[in-house]
């Protein structure tokens, strides 16, 4: 059984979420919520970037090295081939996904309530696409060190 301490008691929808931020900011109000979701959305850019220079070293590593892994053998050219397309895949949805912009100032609500929901709804949804960009990034990565591994296996 999970231990209860370590798991955090999250939301169930964005509307509770949001009614909590805005009675968290007291006088700050929907600028101090406004404030935090921008922090939220600046961490997703920071990591996407960090994901795209990942991909950017994977593909760049694989143009000088994977002639030379890929005559290891059916298997190492498989999973090497696997492995740059899963990580050009996420690379491709990083770009269109978590770097793409929306701005905060394009949201319209009839409230303040309604506001901070429709950019909550949003970040969970770039969240999510992140997570997906993520399992990709990783699966090709596997997929690439299981061709060096075969490499190193078969040798020269």
């Amino acid at each position: 059984m999970a231990n209860p301490a370590s798991a955090p008691d999250l939301h169930e929808t964005p509307e509770s979420e949001a009614r909590q931020l805005l009675a968290q900011q007291g006088e700050r109000g929907i600028k101090g919520a406004i404030d935090t979701l921008m922090q939220q959305f600046q961490v997703l850019q920071t990591r996407a970037q960090i994901m795209l220079t990942i991909t950017t070293l994977a593909l760049t590593i694989t143009g000088f090295s994977g002639p030379k892994i890929a005559a290891a053998g059916l298997y190492a050219r498989t999973s090497m081939i696997l492995g740059i397309l899963l990580v050009l895949a996420s690379t491709l949805l990083i770009l269109g996904g978590s770097l793409r912009i929306q701005w905060v100032t394009q949201f319209k609500a009839d409230d303040e309530h309604s506001l901070v929901v429709s950019i909550l709804r949003y970040r969970n949804a770039k969240t999510k696409l992140f997570f997906a960009e993520i399992c990709l990034l990783v699966a090709g990565l596997a997929c690439y060190v299981s061709s060096v591994v075969a490499y190193f296996i078969v040798g020269e």
